[in-house]
């Protein structure tokens, strides 16, 4: 019977023998390779609480003026050129003045000859009411009759009339004048605003011609006030609600790659832009801090406009990428990975703001896009990556 025993027990101990050597060997020579993870050393820092525009805004002046002859003519003076920096009132173009400076001294000499027959008629008409006024006064004597007295009477009323006349004429006559005065002002383009001329696009001896209605003619000059220059971006229209005119914003131009410069935000649309097979978009305008800078941006230029809604400074903080579902973190413990609850407050895509659960200077796992990084995983730091202040 004890033998029996012995060799059952025996028979027992070969299974339960072969399963610990399998353990053990899973455990050590057959057991897989540790997971490479990187990490991060949580610290203090910025956190932002910003939106951004969901299509590239441009930069734009608010004082652009693209100018045109109101008629046209044969270009005569260009005094400036591209780049050239001008005054308000300056002479920026003038069209050859003979025709309509001949038709002006005519004018002139018209008023003069109206003039002339004016005092003539109105002469007449004072003679005529003379003559009238003594033959009235003769008529109680009975040495007129009443006949003469009709015609005097019929005489100063018409050399009257024709004063009147006179008068109207010579008013048409100074109309005449001042339209061809204006007429000759029109063949002259003046600056609107002290600015930079941006764009020429005729030359000394062309023939320029003004825009007839409904059909546009290119521009002859472009100028720019460069001190009025401001981004103009498009917002989506769930973030119209929170977007306050005086906002901080963060603001990025394609021209200078690198740079982030500060600015603020200046005007939000009171509307939102319903365009076809397009995200409905509010406008809002920023302008630079910089306003020396902002005078070097050239309009056209793309750009993007981030505004801050809250910003909070030297929070506890974490990269918004090593945030496991649920609030937590995933930490190395010995060569495991554990998870870690924690209590997060203001976040955007790069970081997010801890409340509670981590301390400055615990490490947290970033790569949480590699497989198999998971709680209970066994793994080895492949480097640190400590957070930026």
């Amino acid at each position: 019977m004890k033998q029996s025993l012995t060799r059952w027990l025996f028979r027992l101990g070969i299974p339960i023998a072969l399963v610990g050597l399998f353990v053990a060997l899973r455990a050590t020579v057959l057991a897989p390779d540790p997971l490479a993870v990187t990490t991060a050393v949580v610290a203090q820092g910025r956190v932002e609480d910003a939106v951004t525009n969901t299509r590239a805004g441009t930069v734009k002046a608010r004082h652009r003026a693209k100018l045109s002859t109101e008629v046209g003519g044969l270009v005569l003076e260009l005094p400036h050129r591209e780049g050239d920096r001008v005054t308000a009132g300056e002479v920026l173009l003038r069209l050859d003045p003979r025709l309509p400076a001949a038709e002006a001294e005519l004018a002139e000499r018209d008023l003069a000859t109206v003039a002339a027959q004016r005092d003539e008629a109105c002469l007449a008409a004072r003679r005529a009411a003379r003559e009238h006024a003594r033959i009235e006064s003769l008529i109680a004597d009975g040495i007129v009759s009443d006949d003469v007295l009709d015609q005097a009477a019929t005489r100063a009323e018409t050399t009257e009339a024709g004063c009147t006349a006179a008068r109207a004429a010579v008013e048409r006559a100074r109309a005449a004048v001042r339209l061809a005065a204006t007429r000759l002002e029109m063949l002259v383009l003046r600056a609107p605003f002290d600015g930079i001329v941006a764009e020429v696009s005729a030359e000394v001896g062309e023939w320029i011609t003004p825009s007839p209605p409904a059909l546009p003619v290119p521009p002859v000059l472009d100028v720019i006030d460069p001190s009025s220059i401001y981004i103009s971006a498009p917002m989506d229209e769930v973030d119209a609600g929170v977007l306050k005119p005086g906002l901080p914003a963060r603001i990025t131009v394609d021209s200078l790659p690198g740079h982030e410069l500060a600015g603020r935000l200046e005007r939000v649309a009171p509307y939102v832009l319903d365009v076809e097979e397009q995200n409905r978009t509010v406008e809002v305008e920023a302008v630079l801090d910089d306003a020396a800078l902002a005078a070097t941006l050239l309009p056209g230029t793309s750009a993007d406009v981030e505004v801050f809604l809250e910003v909070r400074e030297s929070v506890l903080r974490i990269p918004t990428a090593a945030l496991v579902e649920g609030d937590r973190v995933l930490m190395v413990d010995g060569e495991q990975l554990v998870e870690r609850p924690i209590e997060i407050g203001l976040s955007n895509w790069d970081w997010t703001e801890i409340r509670g659960g981590l301390e400055a200077g615990d490490e947290i796992v970033t790569s949480l896009d590699r497989a198999g990084v998971e709680a209970g995983a066994r793994v080895v730091v492949e480097s640190d990556t400590p957070a930026p202040s």
